[in-house]
Parts: C-alpha cells; sequence; structure tokens
C-alpha cells in the first residue's frame, strides 16, 4: 500500500548522501518533496501541513547541523514523525477485570466487518483466550450466514438466535450475548453490528442502543484503507455520533494510496490497533506504528518477521532439525518439504521478503516471485515414495516420469527441482562443517532474491545481473573460495543495499541483525 510513497521519500533521501552539511536551501528542497509525496499519498493536507513544519524545525535545529551525518539524522527525523502521526504507542484491547470482555465492531458496509470478527476471534484464540462471535448484524442479507462460515474458519463458536435478512431486534441479541457467553465461559464476546453504504440516522441510532445494551469495553471501528479520505470523513462522523475506542484497518495489503493510514489516528485522536493485510483468517496484525513506520521508510520489519517465524515454526521440528545439521545428516526432500510447509504457514513469499531491510530496490524481484510454486514443490515430493524423498540419487528417468504425472507437472520441473535440492544439500553439508551460511544470493537457483534457497519459479543463475542492474550496482565478481570469507563479502553486500535504501552512506550501514531468528527461517532467510 505504501509503495509509492516509499519510493519517492527514498528518492528524496538519497539525493542528501554525501553531504556533509545541509544548508536551509537543502533543507526546504527536502521538506517540499516530502510534502508532495505524503499529498500524491492521499494523506489530510492538514496532516501534511503539520508533519512538514515539524520536520524542517527539527532538521533546522542543531540537532542536524551539529550531526556528523546529516542525511541520516534526516532520515531519523521523519520517522519519528511517522511513528507520531501513526499513533506514537502501540495500543492493545482494553480487557475487563471481571466477567467476559464485550467488543463492539462498527463500520459502513463493506469495509470488512465481517470477515474481520472472525480474524480478531482466531487471533484472540491463538493468545490463549475463549472468544465468542455474536451476529448482531440482522439487516444485510445472508450476513448472519457469513459469519457462521467465517466462524468455523476461525476455529471458534457463535451466538446467533435470529436468522437475520431483516428479521430479529440486533439489541436484544446483543443484550441476551452477556449471559449466554458468561454460562459458557467465554472470556471475550465479539459483536458484529450491522452497517450500511452510507452514514444515516436509522444506522446511528441502532449503533447507539447496542452501544448501550452491552457496554462494550472497547469500540472498534472497521475502515477500510483503500477509500481514501473517505475512511477519515466516516471516522469522523462515527466519532461525532457513536463515539470509538480504536479502529482497524482493513485492506491494508492493498495498492490503495495509504492516506487513510496517514490521516485518521490525527483527525480522530483515535488509536489504530488492528490491521488486516490479507484474505485468509491469519491475515491480521496487532498494528505497531514504529513497525509500520520502517516499512515506509524501508527500514524493513524483522519483529513482525521474528513473530510470524515463531507462530509458523514448530520448536521441536527445528532443534531436530539443528541437531541433523550438526551432526552432518543429509538434508532431505522431507526436510525440505517441512520447511516449504513452515514458509508458507508465514504468508506469502514476497511479503516476506519485503520485510527485510533495503528490499525497496528488489520490488521488481519480489513481484516475480510466485506463491504457487510453493504448492508445485510440494506436490512434486509428494508424488515420491519414501525411499526416493531419502535418497534422490536413485530418481531415475521412468521415475521421474511417474512423479510429473502424479503432480501435474512436467519432467522439466521434476529435474529443476532436483537440481535446485542439490544446491540446497550441498549448502547444508557446508552449515554443518562449521562452514556458515551464505549470504544473500549464494545459493544457485535463487534468482537474485536473498533467502529463497532453491525455490523454482523465483528466478535462476542469469538473474544476478538483472538484479544489480535494477538496483544500480555492479555485479560482484572474484569471490572468495572460502565459504566464510564468501558469506562475509555478500553480507556486507546485503548491508550496502540496506543503506542505500534507507538514504544514507553505505560504507556507514551494517547487515541486518538476524540472531534472533529461529533456526529454521535463518536457514531460508539468510
Amino acid at each position: 500500500m505504501f509503495g509509492s510513497l516509499s519510493d519517492r521519500l527514498a528518492a528524496t533521501f538519497k539525493g542528501l548522501r554525501g553531504k556533509g552539511r545541509l544548508s536551509e536551501a537543502d533543507i526546504d528542497a527536502t521538506v517540499r518533496e516530502i510534502r508532495t509525496a505524503l499529498l500524491e499519498a492521499d494523506v489530510a493536507l492538514p496532516v501534511v501541513r503539520s508533519f512538514t513544519a515539524r520536520v524542517k524545525e527539527r532538521a533546522l535545529s542543531e540537532e542536524v547541523s551539529g550531526a556528523l551525518n546529516p542525511a541520516q539524522q534526516v532520515v531519523k527525523i521523519v520517522h519519528g514523525e511517522l511513528v507520531d502521526i501513526l499513533g506514537g504507542e502501540t495500543r492493545g484491547l482494553r480487557m475487563a477485570k471481571t466477567g467476559p470482555t464485550f467488543i463492539m465492531l462498527a463500520g459502513l458496509q463493506g469495509a470488512g466487518k465481517t470477515t474481520l470478527a472472525g480474524k480478531l476471534a482466531a487471533h484472540l484464540k491463538s493468545e490463549g483466550h475463549t472468544p465468542l462471535l455474536v451476529a448482531a448484524d440482522l439487516q444485510r442479507p445472508n450476513a448472519v450466514d457469513q459469519l457462521t462460515v467465517v466462524a468455523e474458519r476461525a476455529g471458534v463458536p457463535i451466538y446467533a438466535p435470529q436468522p437475520g435478512n431483516g428479521v430479529g431486534d440486533p439489541v436484544e441479541v446483543a443484550r441476551d450475548a452477556r449471559p449466554y457467553a458468561e454460562t459458557r465461559l467465554h472470556d471475550v464476546v465479539i459483536v458484529d453490528t450491522a452497517g450500511r453504504l452510507a452514514i444515516d440516522a436509522e444506522l446511528m441510532d441502532q449503533l447507539r442502543q447496542v452501544r448501550d445494551a452491552i457496554e462494550p469495553d472497547d469500540t472498534l471501528l472497521v475502515v477500510d484503507a483503500m477509500i481514501g479520505q473517505d475512511a477519515v470523513a466516516t471516522a469522523e462522523q462515527f466519532a461525532e455520533q457513536v463515539g470509538f475506542d480504536g479502529v482497524v484497518l482493513t485492506k491494508l495489503d492493498g495498492d490503495a494510496r495509504g492516506g487513510a493510514a496517514l490521516s485518521i489516528v490525527s483527525v480522530t485522536e483515535r488509536p489504530i490497533m488492528f490491521a488486516s493485510v490479507g484474505e485468509q483468517v491469519g491475515d491480521f496484525e496487532t498494528f505497531h506504528p514504529d513497525r509500520m513506520a520502517n516499512r515506509i521508510l524501508d527500514m524493513g520489519d524483522m519483529l513482525t518477521l521474528i513473530e510470524q517465524a515463531e507462530r509458523a515454526f514448530d520448536a521441536e521440528q527445528a532443534e531436530k532439525m539443528a541437531r541433523k545439521v550438526s551432526s552432518g545428516e543429509d538434508f532431505t526432500l522431507e526436510d525440505f518439504l517441512e520447511q516449504m510447509q513452515s514458509i508458507k504457514k508465514m504468508g506469502s513469499l514476497g511479503k516476506i521478503l519485503g520485510m527485510l531491510p533495503g528490499m525497496g530496490d528488489m520490488k521488481a524481484q519480489l513481484d516475480q516471485v510466485d506463491d504457487r510454486e510453493l504448492d508445485r514443490v510440494s506436490a512434486i515430493i509428494q508424488s515420491m515414495t519414501p525411499g526416493e524423498r531419502a535418497d534422490p540419487k536413485i530418481l531415475n528417468a521412468s521415475r521421474r516420469a511417474r512423479i510429473a504425472r502424479g503432480s501435474g507437472t512436467q519432467v522439466s520441473d521434476v529435474n529443476g527441482l532436483i537440481e535446485r535440492f542439490a544446491d540446497a544439500q550441498k549448502m547444508m553439508r557446508q552449515m554443518g562443517k562449521g562452514g556458515g551460511m551464505p549470504g544473500p544470493g549464494g545459493m544457485p537457483g535463487a534468482g537474485g532474491v536473498p533467502g529463497m534457497p532453491g525455490m523454482p519459479g523465483a528466478g535462476g543463475k542469469k538473474s544476478k545481473g538483472k538484479m544489480a542492474k535494477q538496483t544500480g550496482r555492479k555485479a560482484k565478481k572474484g569471490r572468495s573460495g572460502n565459504p566464510a570469507k564468501r558469506a562475509a563479502q555478500e553480507a556486507g553486500d546485503s548491508g550496502a543495499a540496506a543503506g542505500t535504501a534507507a538514504g544514507a552512506p553505505e560504507e556507514t550501514m551494517t547487515p541486518p541483525d538476524m540472531s534472533q531468528l529461529p533456526d529454521d527461517l535463518k536457514k531460508l532467510l539468510s
């Protein structure tokens, strides 16, 4: 969503590199570029004026003029101001001290309230809560049926005593949900309310009645992030007529300009609490202003990546793999399949790689990563016998033809996978001997996209020159034959890319610290 804004800001900061001191004219030009970037991103004009005024004031102060690296200091100032307009601090749900916590969802029709209710319930369930969904949207056709399906996907129960489709009293349903939840020991109740295509008196009156009946601990306004300034206007009217405690942005994975996220907090003075980032039940995140600012400035979001990895990777499986590598045992296709399935749980490959620092210059490569290749890889491996997975050397021509027929692929696809797997196996053997992990692009078949070893469909060995051309850097030659030295060389290249993207001199930046990642993820993202 923030792609165009990130590109404009990155270009602005690159223009500051190499300057030992920033003049007032330099700062004025930079602030003008930032103002243009924000306006093009559909950020509200009052927010833009306030933002750029604060940036200019701080940039003209001793905070920058006395700095050793003024360009980096300007990036730091912009980052801090972005965090502020996004809310400053992460705001969690307000849990009731006694009895079930009631959360009321409000918003216009089409904003995604019903789907969001299931995602929020699944999120709370993963944190150890026992949520209950309440179908209080009795106006929209099939709203109750939709919530029932969503509840089933999320694996949570639903309270739906009325059929909906214009039949039933939503206030009564919401009121009766409290004793129902108490008798069944649900500690969180999520009430899905009705919406309209536009704000009207009837909608607001009904929401106020539901609110008064359940006295929610938190009222969340669900806003479609793709409708731009209309989202801000909608939030203002809800705040005036019903009131709400926090905002949930849906469709944050879309291609809109992102102005709603950068405007809504300043205009309504309510925090953004959660964000929906995809269509699946698990595509749901707690909104962290500092992490979102990092993404906008192409600084990566390692903390979110680590959290997703911790949820996706099984600790016992990771420990087993670590022991296997350290003992020198061969990395098998069965292990490879487990790794692919764990990666798939984390979501889109492009999204995962996009959370790494300095990936803004590699958007073309990330766009080419096809998530369906994971399914093809899985189909090919699952079409093999246990013996073939353990020892791919026995795969002769007839076996490969049989595997291709069984997986619905071509023999060339099977051959390509076996070749890439052989490269991955060599790398794992090298790690077992203490040779260290190759740096980004160090494994053949990665297609120039760091961290995706042997992934079919992500490119091949020939793509390194193409990536260098797109990032404006020459491809490195003459790599050391020593694996450890080669890893250090390539890690240095990765750090330079991150520095370039963030607008800082290349010699001052260091590679991102991935030491906190689980072992399995280190092997695939390093």
